[in-house]
C-alpha cells in the first residue's frame, strides 16, 4: 500500500528511510507547538484551543501535502505570520481575532485560487528578487524585536522609545543562555537544536521555581473556543485589504521558496528545471490555511526545517505522513506546551530571525536604488510594528526611486498596480 501511495522504489527509499526523515523533520519544527499558542494568546485566543488549531493544522497540511503532492514537506502555521496576526492586525490595528481568523481564511482561498489558475509564476517573476529578500529580512528583524521584548532584554522608555532591560533578572539571562545554545546545537548540526533550546530553558525555570508545570500527559483542550469562530464577513471591510494581500503574499513566497528549495535538495526537479505536481502543492498548503483558520490559528505555511528532513533521506510524502502523525500525539502534552515561558521561546524567535535575514547577502548594495528601498522594507517592520506597512513602504519606495533615477525600465506593471493601491492604502485606509 505504501509502494503504491508513494512510489518508494521508484524515489529510492524505503519506510525505514521515510520514517527517520519525517521524525528529523519534525523535531526541527516542533518548537511551533509552544511559540505559536503563546503568541495566539496575546491576540486574546484561548491558549489550549490554539494549542490544538495549531498542531491540527500542521497535521492535515502534512497529510495533504504527503498524500496528494507527495512531498517530503511539513506544514504547519508560519513564524512571522502569526506575530503578524497577534501584534500587528490585533494588537495595533485594533481588529478582532476573530476578523483577524477570516482574513487569513480569505488570504488562503486567494492562494488556492491563484494556485488553480496558475498566475502564481506571473506574481512571483514581477516583483524583484531583492525586494523579496528585503520582506524576508522585515520579518525577521519584526521577530527579533518580538524576541528580545518576551525576553525582557529590550524594554519601553519615554523618551528613547526603547531602552535595554534588567539585565540582573532571570528572564534575561535565561534567554540569552538559551540563545546560545541553540546557536551553537545548530552549528554542530544537531537534530532539534532549537526543541532542545526551549526544553533546557524551561527544565531550568522549572527547577528553579520561575515557572510551574501542572503535569506532562492529558487529554486534549478543548477547541470549542475558536472552532469555526472566524468572522469573514468582517474581513471583507475596504481597511483589511492591506492585511489580506500581506497574509497572502508572505505565504506566497514563504511556500514557493520552500518548496523549490526542498526539492532541489531532495533531487526532485525534473530535467527541464520543473517542478513536479506543484500544482497540487499550492494547493496543498491553501487548503492547510483554510482549515487552520477555521480552528484558529494564523496561516499554515510549508517549513523550510523539512530540508532536514531530506538530509536524513525524505523524499516521498510518507515523511510528512510521519511528522502529520507526530503533530497528532502531540496533542496530548499540552500540559508540557502551557508550562513554557516566554523566556524560553523568546531564543527560538531570536534563531529564526537569524536564519531570515540572511537573505540580505544578495542585494546589490552598491545600487542605491536597490539598497534604499531594501533598507526601508525591512527596518520599517520592526519599528512601525508591522509586517503590512514595511511591504507598503517597501514597494512604494522602489518604485519612486526606480522613477526618479530614470530607472524606469527597471519596473513592470505590476509594480506600477501594487505601488498606487499601497498609496491609496496609507492615505484613506491607514
Amino acid at each position: 500500500m505504501l509502494e503504491k501511495l508513494f512510489q518508494l522504489q521508484a524515489h529510492g527509499t524505503s519506510v525505514r528511510t521515510e520514517v527517520i526523515a519525517g521524525l528529523t523533520t519534525f523535531l526541527t519544527m516542533a518548537y511551533i507547538i509552544f511559540v505559536n499558542p503563546m503568541m495566539m494568546a496575546d491576540a486574546g485566543i484561548d491558549p489550549g484551543a490554539a494549542f490544538v488549531a495549531t498542531c491540527l493544522a500542521a497535521a492535515i497540511g502534512s497529510l495533504i501535502m504527503g498524500l496528494w503532492a507527495n512531498y517530503p514537506i511539513a506544514l504547519a502555521p508560519g513564524m512571522g505570520l502569526n506575530a503578524f496576526f497577534s501584534y500587528t492586525v490585533v494588537g495595533s490595528m485594533g481588529y478582532s481575532w476573530q476578523v483577524a481568523l477570516g482574513a487569513v481564511f480569505i488570504s488562503g482561498f486567494l492562494f488556492f485560487l491563484l494556485s488553480i489558475f496558475k498566475v502564481r509564476e506571473w506574481i512571483i517573476n514581477s516583483i524583484p528578487m531583492a525586494l523579496r529578500s528585503a520582506i524576508a529580512a522585515g520579518i525577521g528583524l519584526f521577530l527579533a524585536l518580538i524576541a528580545l521584548k518576551n525576553a525582557g532584554l529590550v524594554v519601553d522608555h519615554p523618551a528613547t522609545l526603547l531602552t535595554l532591560g534588567d539585565l540582573t533578572q532571570p528572564a534575561p539571562l535565561l534567554a540569552g543562555l538559551g540563545f546560545a545554545v541553540i546557536v551553537a546545537l545548530a552549528y554542530r548540526q544537531v537534530t532539534g537544536a532549537v526543541m532542545i533550546g526551549i526544553l533546557l530553558i524551561t527544565g531550568i525555570s522549572l527547577l528553579a521555581g520561575f515557572t510551574e508545570a501542572t503535569g506532562v500527559v492529558s487529554a486534549p483542550p478543548s477547541l470549542a473556543p475558536t472552532f469555526l469562530e472566524l468572522d469573514i464577513r468582517g474581513a471583507m471591510e475596504i481597511g483589511m485589504i492591506s492585511v489580506i494581500f500581506a497574509f497572502l503574499f508572505v505565504d506566497l513566497f514563504d511556500t514557493s521558496g520552500t518548496l523549490i528549495g526542498v526539492a532541489q535538495r531532495a533531487n526532485l526537479v525534473e530535467a527541464d528545471g520543473k517542478l513536479p505536481r506543484l500544482g497540487r502543492a499550492l494547493m496543498a498548503d491553501s487548503t492547510a490555511t483554510m482549515a487552520g483558520a477555521a480552528m484558529g490559528t494564523s496561516t499554515t505555511t510549508s517549513y523550510i526545517e523539512s530540508a532536514a528532513g531530506t538530509a536524513a533521506g525524505g523524499r516521498t510524502g510518507l515523511t510528512a505522513c510521519v511528522v502529520a502523525l507526530l503533530f497528532l500525539i502531540s496533542l496530548f502534552f499540552s500540559p508540557l506546551a502551557g508550562a513554557v515561558p516566554a523566556f524560553a521561546t523568546a531564543p527560538a524567535l531570536l534563531f529564526v530571525a537569524v536564519l531570515m535575514t540572511g537573505g540580505l547577502v544578495q542585494v546589490d548594495w552598491e545600487d542605491l536604488t536597490v539598497a534604499a528601498p531594501v533598507v526601508i522594507t525591512a527596518i520599517t517592520m520592526p519599528l512601525t510594528f508591522s509586517i503590512a506597512n514595511g511591504i507598503a513602504l517597501g514597494f512604494i519606495s522602489w518604485t519612486l526611486i526606480k522613477l526618479l533615477a530614470g530607472r524606469w525600465r527597471d519596473l513592470n506593471p505590476s509594480l506600477y498596480a501594487l505601488a498606487a493601491l499601497f498609496i491609496i492604502k496609507l492615505a484613506l485606509f491607514n
